[in-house]
């Protein structure tokens, strides 16, 4: 008799083994502590406070929420529910923290209460975490760089209170109740990875604040049919080629001044915002149709924003973390010449790190994000070669490039003054590692320590293969059953993502654990990266311009029949495919689309009519709905409840949606079946009640595997006959 779960129920409690790992690191300037979050152990859902000691290695407990709160559960409020939505925000406790410059205090949110921790206490003193007397329902506090006071936001308005808990006010409040001062709307947290709408000045005396309002998207309700009697949620949602969020900016001071910011209705989207020493604050704009980007300095005292610079594309210019960002030259007395604005756009084929638009990286890399700007020069991250592996680089000013991580994997770094966390997960070993690494003057790394990670480890091998497929060189990994017999033949399971944003043939070992997992119950699990996937340049990304279903379909099929003749175990009388979001969108795309090789489909919260889906995504890739009918009929699986493109013969699919879902709304799975039904084609349906886009329930994780593996089982054993 063992006490060890199964895999899904195992993959579930820990929430794909992610907790117990450190992250969020802040490094103090004099190398002293670093800050992090992490549980206590890897099924640990209250994420602590802690302190590490560089130089000894030791951990101190600084904030427990679980003693904080008394034991009493989390109480979150639905705005603060949403932003964990957006972010894919699945743990609880301290999930965000924020530091002054010296890393001397943090500041969070718990349960919509204003905590401040002093980092430099002795582990278990009384005081070093006190509670702040705010208003309820705070959301994103932020100390100024001094630590003197902090920023948050409450009931729509931004407000300030002062560290030792004096002189609490509203710098700004909301005029109606569709306004919101210092939060990121719902296009800049769910489609540009911007989740913050307020930043500190430098010297700490004043704000830039995004000031939204959403009386202009339209309503939806999103009712709960489970509970009849409760009423449906009330949710602005920008569908394509419906009306935005109206976003500008101001600036307020301490002093209570206010400075309004304005710019072009021609460019609605606020994709970035520096504020920082090196020069004036900049923000990225962005056009609705995006092909521009413009970097606008901002004049604090006056509203007024002047260009800097601008990247453009016909098809689309893309959004990067870590930039824009000012650096400054060596000191050479020469204000004016030292400083350049560090972003990242497409130059010679590739995404380079540009220096006031003049590249400084090589176009043999794929700069995936800039990590942070100082002396040493540009750390950012980019894939060579292979773009299932993600390296940490330096640039310096000269333009002399050095890889700092080397083996097989995804690296990524937190840096501050002389050292680094280098966080990597590689294919070769399960989890992740988190070292603290000094560097040198010529920026060469030494190992310090490694941050304890106390996540769990899975019970399961991975009898995985990277493969390079097809004349395009599709990227995949290939997944055989463990204990596999060569000559056995085996029916053939696609789990891609497949789209925009997200890669899963990558060389991080957890990343497959659930398809290995798919793989042990009898299938050959291929798991492909196609066209429009990132981490092969810009021409790749937008081969999908206007054209979602063709090229990310076809690469699945060219790669399948690719691993079919190089392992010729792989059944092709017998493949089902299964995805969520994007990848449910696929998966019932390849059985409605290319039946003759795709003989079942599990279909997760997919995206069936584009025209229900937001602006900011759609409308990049396929335009305006209004001036691009045919491509949004082209590329969707039902235009209203009409069949678009579908073909014989007829496939077996199940079809999972969350009806709490707000990202990709119900409606999408339920026009799909009132399609299917209205064609006579049987289907089965799985509604989850109360689930939204992410199923971090336990239960409900778990049992979504087992349905999909009988499903599956008996569909291709149909097949078979």
């Amino acid at each position: 008799m063992t006490d060890t779960p199964s895999f899904p129920r195992h993959s579930a409690r820990t929430q794909r083994f992610t907790l117990g790992v450190p992250r969020a690191f802040s490094i103090a300037p004099d190398g002293s502590r670093i800050a992090f979050l992490r549980g206590k152990h890897g099924t640990d859902t209250a994420t602590c406070l802690w302190v590490l000691e560089p130089g000894s290695g030791q951990e101190r407990l600084i904030a427990d929420p679980v003693a904080l709160l008394g034991g009493a559960d989390e109480e979150l409020t639905e705005e603060e529910k949403a932003r964990r939505e957006r972010s894919r925000q699945g743990a609880a406790g301290i999930v965000g923290l924020a530091v002054d410059n010296e890393v001397r205090i943090a500041v969070f949110a718990l349960s919509g209460r204003l905590f401040v921790a002093d980092l430099t206490a002795v582990e278990g003193v009384a005081g070093a975490v006190r509670e702040l007397p705010v208003p309820a329902g705070v959301i994103d506090p932020r100390p100024n760089p001094q630590g003197t006071h902090v920023a948050y936001v409450a009931g729509g308005a931004l407000r300030v209170i002062g560290v030792d808990g004096a002189d609490d006010r509203a710098l700004a409040e909301p005029e109606t109740d569709t306004v919101t001062y210092g939060l990121a709307e719902f296009i800049a947290a769910e489609e540009m990875d911007r989740f913050r709408g307020f930043w500190w000045a430098p010297e700490g005396d004043r704000l830039f604040a995004e000031r939204a309002d959403e009386a202009p998207i339209q309503t939806w309700y999103i009712a709960d049919p489970a509970n009849p009697d409760r009423t449906p949620a009330n949710v602005r949602y920008p569908a394509a080629g419906t009306d935005n969020a109206t976003v500008s900016g101001v600036v307020l001071g301490l002093d209570g001044s206010r400075v309004d910011v304005r710019w072009e209705d021609a460019s609605p989207y606020l994709t970035a915002f520096h504020w920082s020493g090196g020069g004036d604050p900049v923000l990225g704009l962005m056009n609705r149709e995006q092909t521009r980007i413009t970097y606008a300095l901002l004049d604090p005292d006056s509203g007024m924003i002047s260009m800097h610079s601008e990247e453009s594309d016909p098809r689309w210019v893309d959004i990067f973390s870590g930039v824009p960002a000012w650096i400054s030259g060596p000191d050479d007395g020469d204000d004016d010449a030292s400083a350049a604005l560090v972003t990242i756009g497409a130059r010679e084929g590739a995404n380079r790190v540009l220096l006031d638009g003049e590249p400084l990286t090589p176009p043999e890399l794929q700069v995936r994000a800039v990590l942070s700007v100082g002396e040493h020069g540009v750390f950012f991250t980019a894939s060579a070669d292979d773009p299932a592996e993600i390296h940490v680089f330096l640039a310096s000013r000269d333009g002399v490039v050095r890889q700092l991580t080397e083996t097989f994997g995804v690296h990524s770094a937190v840096f501050g003054a002389d050292l680094a966390v280098v966080g990597s997960a590689v294919f070769a070993e399960p989890g992740s590692t988190a070292r603290v690494v000094r560097l040198d003057e010529d920026g060469d790394l030494k190992d310090l320590v490694a941050v304890r990670n106390v996540a769990d480890t899975p019970e399961l091998n991975l009898n995985a293969t990277m493969v390079r497929l097809g004349g395009r060189d599709l990227r995949g990994v290939l997944l055989l059953p463990n204990g596999h017999v060569p000559g056995t033949k085996l029916p053939v399971l696609l789990d891609p993502y497949g789209g925009p944003h997200a890669q899963r043939a990558i060389a991080a070992h957890n990343s497959h654990l659930a398809s290995q997992w798919l793989a042990d119950q009898g299938f050959a699990v291929l798991v492909v990266d196609g066209r429009g996937t990132p981490g092969r340049g810009p021409e790749w990304d937008r081969a999908i311009h206007r054209d979602f279903a063709g090229p990310t379909l076809q690469d699945q099929v060219d790669a399948l029949h690719a691993a079919a003749t190089r392992h010729p175990d792989l059944d092709l009388s017998r493949v089902a495919i299964r995805g969520w979001s994007y990848g449910g969108y696929l998966a019932a795309l390849a059985v409605l689309r290319r039946p003759e090789v795709f003989h079942a489909a599990v279909v997760g919260a997919p995206v069936t009519d584009w025209r229900l889906y937001d602006t900011c995504y759609t409308e990049r890739y396929l335009g305006h709905p209004d001036a691009e009918p045919a491509v949004y009929r082209r590329n969707s699986l039902v235009v209203g409840t009409e069949p678009s493109g579908w073909a014989a013969p007829r496939r077996p699919m199940m079809v999972i949606h969350g009806l709490a879902d707000d990202n990709v709304v119900a409606a999408h799975t339920l026009r799909l079946s009132s399609a299917l039904l209205a064609e006579g084609r049987a289907h089965e349906m799985l509604p989850l009640s109360g689930v939204t886009h992410m199923t971090p329930q336990e239960v409900v994780a778990e049992n979504l595997l087992l349905l999909q593996v009988d499903f599956l089982k008996r569909s291709l054993a149909r097949q078979a006959e």
